[in-house]
């Protein structure tokens, strides 16, 4: 395991690059500031890269519950700093940096040996990446749903704790947000058949219905009802948030919180 030192460089250039952010958030940011802020990201996510590169491969592949919660963090800012190139979202950082800094310090203090017994499976590791991609553009989503939440009460001024002066326009927003939500729907989905598939390969059984399945169940049709009532209803502003939460939060109770309760509470 890597010492202290790394860990505490991710999450000061995560905290500090929000804190600026937040620091001049009544002023419209400066070419110059976002170019700063873009190369920060940047740096931080190799650095951060290098830490799951090593703590990931720890004797084989060590996707414990704090690991797999610092890797959903990873892919989550790199999809946030990858749609910001044209530096039209730069407001979603207040919203995601925080939160991976808070995962990294997580990593750290929780350090754990969950070895995944089937790492040598194609099929599982197919399994596996997809799903942790779909994770990643869901938390994305969220996360985009509370900054158009923000920025819908600060069109109608109505008075709000957060005061961020850039927003893109809602239209422009909520593309973006269906848009992440229509891949991470068919990541979603590509996860749960290769779960299936995963299952009949290597215990010759289908896939049990256990809570977690059940709730990422529940998730996907809360997303795929999204997407109907967007294209056949045109759902959209409040409505549109509130699916999007509802379904990451069951999504989130469907693998955090089992590998929660299993690694950390139960020990297993």
């Amino acid at each position: 395991m890597p010492s202290i030192a790394p860990y505490l460089l991710v999450i000061a250039l995560y905290l500090l690059i929000a804190f600026d952010y937040w620091r001049h958030a009544r002023q419209a940011p400066t070419a110059a500031r976002i170019r700063l802020h873009s190369v920060g990201i940047a740096l931080a996510l190799m650095l951060h890269g290098w830490l799951l590169y090593h703590t990931l491969l720890d004797g084989g592949l060590n996707l414990g519950f704090a690991n797999a919660l610092s890797a959903v963090a990873w892919l989550t800012v790199l999809i946030y700093w990858l749609s910001d190139v044209r530096h039209t979202m730069n407001s979603l950082q207040a919203f995601v940096l925080p939160v991976a800094a808070i995962l990294v310090l997580i990593q750290y203090c929780l350090p754990e040996t969950h070895l995944l017994p089937y790492a040598g499976q194609p099929l599982f590791m197919t399994h596996l990446v997809i799903a942790l991609l779909a994770y990643s553009l869901f938390t994305f989503a969220a996360l985009h749903a509370l900054l158009m939440a923000v920025a819908e009460r600060s069109l109608h001024q109505k008075s709000t704790l957060i005061k961020l002066p850039d927003f893109p326009p809602l239209m422009a927003m909520e593309t973006l947000l269906f848009r992440v939500i229509a891949i991470g729907f068919l990541l979603l989905t590509l996860t749960l058949l290769s779960g299936v598939l995963f299952s009949e390969a290597l215990f010759q059984q289908p896939m049990k219905l256990n809570h977690k399945n059940i709730f990422t169940l529940a998730s996907w049709l809360i997303f795929g009802g999204l997407l109907l009532g967007r294209a056949s209803y045109g759902w959209r502003g409040r409505i549109a948030i509130r699916w999007t939460l509802t379904g990451f939060v069951i999504l989130l109770l469907a693998y955090a919180g089992s590998k929660f309760v299993l690694e950390i509470v139960l020990g297993r």
